[in-house]
């Protein structure tokens, strides 16, 4: 006989934990596996939409810029045009005041010259009345003196005779 058994050995308990290592080892590292190609594939699609993202944010802060920079430009010009249109308005209001100021300097002129003369008028109207009053009274005067030597005369003729 020999001493080789024909039964099937059995194994030991060993033998039968690096068995079940190796089965969890296979089916970890086929996960592993498994894992890194998902993971592989997220990191593309995460990268991918990132790029996008960056692409639409960088067009919408080129929007954004230009928005600004056409907004400012329009408040530039109205705030240009608001200023200018008040300047305008204050030179044509400050024309109308220096205008009104000389027309009124002006009239104010005329009226004391017309006061003048008037008053030069009046009198000259005055003086000549006084003189021609005068020279009649002067005129009374005379003739009154004259009659009253006249008849002082005649009172010392009919004396002296």
């Amino acid at each position: 006989m020999s001493d080789n058994s024909t039964q099937p050995e059995e194994k030991g308990f060993f033998e039968k934990v690096k068995e079940t290592i190796e089965s969890l080892w296979e089916g970890t590292k086929d996960t592993a596996e498994d894992v890194k190609e998902a993971a592989e594939e997220k990191i593309e699609d995460i990268k991918e939409k990132v790029t996008a993202k960056k692409a639409t944010t960088a067009k919408k802060v080129a929007t954004a810029k230009t928005a600004a920079t056409k907004k400012a430009e329009a408040v530039t010009a109205k705030a240009k045009t608001t200023a200018s249109e008040v300047k305008a308005k204050a030179e044509t209001k400050a024309k109308a005041i220096t205008t009104k100021v000389k027309d009124e300097a002006a009239a104010a002129k005329k009226e004391v010259a017309d006061v003048k003369a008037k008053a030069a008028t009046k009198a000259k109207a005055i003086t000549t009345k006084a003189k021609t009053e005068a020279t009649e009274a002067k005129k009374a005067v005379a003739a009154k003196t004259a009659k009253a030597a006249t008849s002082v005369k005649k009172k010392a003729a009919a004396a002296a005779k």
